[in-house]
């Protein structure tokens, strides 16, 4: 195997887990935080509003993680 393609394998491995591995974090995330909105909406109903919302901001947030690591990804394979 020449040094380009020991790069390109690089970049690809690179890449691959930059992906993996910066969705598992926000997934975990966003799965607590609605099933923390369900159980607060299931004791509350009157909140329902205001607790959508904080849920939303929350997953945005969390989202925002995942979009990091899809750019470190595309800046492994594209740029480097």
């Amino acid at each position: 195997m020449d040094l380009a393609a020991a790069t390109f394998l690089g970049k690809l491995i690179g890449a691959g887990l930059a992906m993996g591995l910066g969705a598992i974090g926000p997934g975990i995330g966003i799965g607590i935080a609605a099933m923390g909105a369900l159980q607060s909406m299931a004791r509350n109903p009157d909140m329902e509003g205001t607790i959508v919302t904080y849920m939303f901001i929350g997953i945005a947030f969390s989202e925002a993680l995942a979009i990091f690591g899809l750019v470190v990804s595309l800046i492994l394979l594209f740029v480097v």
